[in-house]
């Protein structure tokens, strides 16, 4: 029997509108709610049968109500250790997914009873906002990250 820390697949999408701007959401950990919050990309984990690109698109779904989202190659992975609300450590295994919409205002209509408990906020983002944001942002330089993506995005 494997003893190791648990994996957890996940998803994550970095989601832009016809702006160039990214939709990002503000929560707290669910093993630390009374900490402050953290902006982060969308997304979460894969389900049975699903490939990552498959979570990905379902989570735009569930997380914003877009059903226009054209879902392009992944960008980056990574890797984490957070904690579950047991303070058990969960290691996520992410696939950061660059992706188009055309923009609006979201939906949290298929939001979770865990999205609605711990994410605070949701909103588009321009870069150079990201830059300056003072509040923690995850993951830590997105807003570098993104610059050099979209500057080697040719599309």
């Amino acid at each position: 029997m494997n003893r190791g820390m648990r994996e957890r697949l996940t998803a994550r999408v970095l989601l832009f509108d016809p702006q160039g701007r990214i939709l990002l959401m503000k929560g707290r950990l669910p093993s630390d709610p009374a900490a402050p919050g953290a902006w982060f990309t969308l997304g979460g984990g894969v389900e049975a049968g699903e490939t990552v690109a498959q979570a990905a698109a379902r989570e735009i779904v569930e997380e914003t109500g877009f059903e226009d989202a054209i879902i392009g190659e992944v960008a980056w992975r990574g890797e984490q250790t957070l904690h579950d609300r047991k303070k058990r450590p969960v290691l996520f295994k992410e696939s950061y997914f660059l992706a188009r919409c055309g923009g609006g205002e979201p939906s949290r209509a298929g939001w979770q009873a865990l999205e609605r408990e711990f994410v605070d906020d949701m909103r588009w983002w321009t870069l150079e906002e990201l830059a300056a944001c003072a509040e923690p942002v995850f993951p830590p330089g997105l807003a570098e990250m993104l610059q050099r993506l979209l500057a080697a995005d040719t599309r």
